[in-house]
This record gives C-alpha cells, sequence and structure tokens, in this order.
C-alpha cells in the first residue's frame, strides 16, 4: 500500500517482505519493535503515520529509545532507529490531522529531531539520520508531499544533523523557521525586500541537538530576530530560540524578538487559514522589529 502518503509504494516489491511489512496499527508496538530491532544492532526504520497520533508511542520513544544508551553507560544502544512522521497543516486535516509535535520530542535528551523544509533537504537529512548512531525522529510537513518540487539528485549524499542553513543572506533581520514554514517565510522575505528590509533566512534544519551558534552569529550582525513555527506559540520550539538569543545576543538587540506561531487552541477546520503564520503575519512582525528598534 506504501503507506498514508504512499512514501514506501514499491519498497515491498523491491526489497522484499522480509525487510518492509505491514504492522498493526499500533504506535506503541511500532516503536517498541523498531528499538527492539536496534537494540540488537540492526537499522530500523518506522512510520508512525500521522504525527498526530505518535503519543501512544510516547513511553517506547522517551523511556526506552531515548536512555538506552544512557542508562547502560554506553554498553548498548538502539541508535539504529529512525522514526518517520508526517506532521503540520495539510489545508484540512482539523484537529487530528494537523499537529506539529516538535516541541514535545525536543524536550526529551538523548533523541535526535529533524524536519526538512523540501524534497532535496529530505534526501540528504533522511540518509544521515538513517546511519546515525542516535535515534531520531523524523518529521515530515505533510503539505510538502504533494506541494514541494526540486531537483534531487540520484547519487548518495547526506546533509549534516545540528547544523542550520543560511538560505538567504541579509543584514537587518534574522528571520528562523524549520520544515515547510520555511516557504512562507521566502514569501515574507520577498514581500520585506519590495519594501527595502533585507532579511536573513535561516533554516534550522535539526531541532534537536540545534544550532545555536549560527542564530546567535546571525542575531548578532542584524540586531533583530523574527521566529516562525506552526506549532501553539507558548512552549514552542520558538520559545527556546528566544531564550537563547536573549541572553547570548543581549547587547547586540536592537528591538524587542518578535514570534509568528500557531495559536493556544485546538487546530479548527474552518478556522485554518486564521490559525497559520502565513507570510502577511510574518510581514507585519519584520514591520516591528524594523520600526521599534533602538
Amino acid at each position: 500500500f506504501g503507506g498514508v502518503f504512499r512514501c514506501s509504494q514499491g519498497l515491498r516489491e523491491e526489497f522484499g517482505k522480509e525487510r518492509v511489512f505491514n504492522t498493526p496499527l499500533s504506535e506503541n508496538g511500532i516503536a517498541g519493535m523498531a528499538v527492539g530491532y536496534a537494540s540488537a544492532g540492526g537499522t530500523a526504520i518506522g512510520e508512525i503515520q500521522f504525527a498526530d497520533y505518535i503519543f501512544p508511542a510516547f513511553d517506547q520513544i522517551v523511556n526506552e529509545m531515548a536512555k538506552f544508551r544512557y542508562r547502560s553507560g554506553n554498553q548498548w544502544n538502539c541508535g539504529g532507529v529512525t522514526l518517520r512522521t508526517p506532521c503540520g497543516a495539510v489545508g484540512h486535516g482539523a484537529l487530528y490531522h494537523s499537529q506539529s509535535p516538535e516541541a514535545y520530542l525536543a524536550h526529551t535528551p538523548g533523541l535526535v529531531v529533524v524536519m526538512p523544509r523540501g524534497p532535496r533537504c529530505a534526501k540528504g537529512l533522511l540518509l544521515s539520520s538513517i546511519r546515525s548512531k542516535d535515534p531520531v525522529v523524523f518529521l515530515e510537513p505533510k503539505t510538502l508531499y504533494r506541494s514541494a518540487v526540486e531537483e534531487v539528485p540520484d547519487a548518495d549524499y547526506e546533509i549534516p544533523l545540528g547544523k542550520a542553513e543560511i538560505i538567504l543572506p541579509g543584514s537587518d533581520v534574522t528571520v528562523v523557521g524549520w520544515g515547510a514554514q520555511l516557504r512562507t517565510l521566502r514569501e515574507a522575505y520577498d514581500l520585506a525586500a519590495r519594501e527595502g528590509v533585507s532579511c536573513e533566512l535561516i533554516d534550522l534544519r535539526t531541532i534537536l541537538p540545534w544550532d545555536s551558534h549560527s542564530i546567535v552569529e546571525s542575531v548578532r550582525k542584524t540586531g533583530r530576530l523574527v521566529v516562525s513555527h506552526e506549532a501553539p506559540i507558548t512552549c514552542g520550539f520558538g520559545a527556546e530560540v528566544v531564550a537563547t538569543v536573549g541572553r547570548e545576543c543581549f547587547f547586540s538587540l536592537e528591538a524587542p524578538i518578535e514570534r509568528v506561531c500557531g495559536y493556544d487552541t485546538p487546530f479548527g477546520l474552518v478556522f485554518e487559514e486564521h490559525y497559520l503564520p502565513d507570510e502577511w503575519k510574518n510581514l507585519d512582525a519584520i514591520r516591528r522589529v524594523m520600526e521599534n528598534s533602538l
């Protein structure tokens, strides 16, 4: 069948039913099986078919997958686990098919949490995740499955985990996001450029461990920061970025930091266009950090 979004279609025929198989619809079971197989030295790639339903697997992810190496004093590990899961808004997902749970996962030492912005990035990051010696939760923004188009090299390549990418350099405002939000931020970047504002657009790519150094260096240059993500604003991962920048760049900041995020409400179907932090909300934030500068 290839999963809800057909991402694994054809793999069973190519690699055989011993390596590619369906499981009962049990997220805890999928994660537990992956942890067990990896702990015996294997490489396990599990798929939770919607990130909204990853929560039943949290016991395995948080208490087993993340802690396996630490609790044994590095005598054994389950670093061969990669859990893939589609996340974020899709246009009609409503409460139970639109959530972005990266902040929950980033609160768990021992995990690597990754979210690509497009196909080229996804291939390099996924290969790095599978080959990593640490367990990885690989969040795939589901809206990109049908809307993102890029040239992806056939060759094998990896993108390093834990390293942000400066997509577009700038001098006035640092704008940070991850996943599908980068498409929105690119539109805000273009709108701001028409008003004479030079933004430095950065894709975090890895949520945990995140590349604080690149963000801090950028903000020390621009003196201004806008962070944007789909997940609710309270305790969203943007709060960690803001806290770190506030500490490390206090004497470099020219304006209060802005966060442009989802609201602290469930994801309402009919209110999706109002809920999402679109390019216009981000443009307003860019304008505010320019207007409120010292």
